[in-house]
């Protein structure tokens, strides 16, 4: 990992023996898909959702892969999209660097392209707001993560999923433009990073 990142995982750690029994029993779903689906030999393809695509859905797919990546869990693709396309937002991005993820601008324009890394010895992923069906994003064989309950409503069929969780978070867009804007982005960012740890740390000895 790289080493501001692999630093800030260890900070949140400890905080997975707090998480909420409801919680843990959401990520145990997706823990479960993944086994199941290396169990068949197949990879998991994980498609984190939400309405926009520009904050949760983003935290929660490079979370996820750099979860993955750190306990050995292999092979995982992670995606996002929404129900409708805008921009991966400034202040997740933000939030997401100051964790130690290295985040830069590869296209501008109003839906920039950002590539994104954690590990040196991990490939660089792609980020950018999409509608969940386009492309890159798989279209069959995939779990679906609904990250806000908006987008849950609104899609009560994913076509192509063969499973879904509802794995919904706060939404810090509702603190733009006010003084805890830039604590709420941090903290949704690190509930996301436990939750993503304590998913794939269920899996560190089941999967190799």
């Amino acid at each position: 990992m790289l080493p501001t990142l692999s630093a800030y995982i260890a900070q949140r750690l400890p905080e997975m023996e707090h998480l909420p029994q409801e919680r843990k029993a959401l990520l145990q779903q997706l823990a479960q898909y993944v086994k199941h689906k290396h169990q068949l030999g197949a990879a998991a393809h994980l498609v984190f959702i939400c309405t926009h695509n520009s904050r949760r859905s983003h935290m929660s797919q490079l979370w996820a892969q750099a979860a993955a990546h750190y306990y050995g869990v292999a092979p995982v693709f992670t995606y996002s999209g929404g129900t409708e396309a805008t921009a991966f937002n400034p202040s997740a991005v933000a939030a997401m660097q100051k964790a130690g993820f290295s985040i830069a601008e590869k296209t501008g324009g109003k839906n920039p392209v950002f590539e994104v890394a954690f590990s040196a010895d991990a490939p660089s992923l792609q980020a950018f707001s999409k509608v969940y069906s386009e492309a890159p994003n798989p279209q069959a064989n995939f779990c679906a993560l609904m990250t806000c309950s908006e987008a849950d409503q609104n899609c009560p069929m994913v076509l192509g999923a063969d499973g879904r969780v509802a794995l919904s978070y706060d939404d810090p867009k509702a603190f733009d433009g006010t003084p805890q804007q830039l604590q709420k982005y941090e903290e949704r960012c690190a509930q996301i990073a436990v939750e993503m740890l304590y998913a794939f740390s269920l899996l560190k000895n089941s999967t190799k």
